[in-house]
């Protein structure tokens, strides 16, 4: 059985981040969002993962969704940071770095030792 690639749990567990960080640069639909994060090497995101994501984020009033009239095709609902998403972004910049300087800590030092 082929192992499983750890960079798959991590994007589930900063997928917030990712998809605030993307959306401060555009207003984006579904699609966009994902093709947007697998442009910037963060593998593939499955609507399965994103939407719900997306849900929790409107529902807490860090994102706002606007259906816009598809040109020959169907609509679409595109995404928009708000103003406290933009502001939990912000926060939230400041806890990744915290966090991953802590990681980048602990792995240096494991791989110091193995050294």
């Amino acid at each position: 059985m082929p192992e499983a690639d750890p960079s798959r749990g991590w994007l589930r567990g900063t997928l917030e981040l990712t998809v605030a960080a993307v959306l401060a640069d555009a207003d984006l639909h579904g699609y966009a969002l994902v093709q947007r994060l697998a442009e910037l090497g963060l593998g593939t995101v499955r609507g399965g993962a994103l939407y719900p994501v997306l849900g929790r984020m409107e529902a807490a009033g860090l994102v706002e969704a606007e259906w816009v009239a598809g040109q020959g095709g169907p609509g679409r609902k595109t995404y928009r940071l708000t103003p406290e998403g933009r502001e939990r972004l912000d926060e939230e910049i400041e806890h990744w770095r915290d966090f991953s300087a802590a990681v980048d800590r602990l792995v240096e030092s494991v791989r110091r030792a193995k050294a």
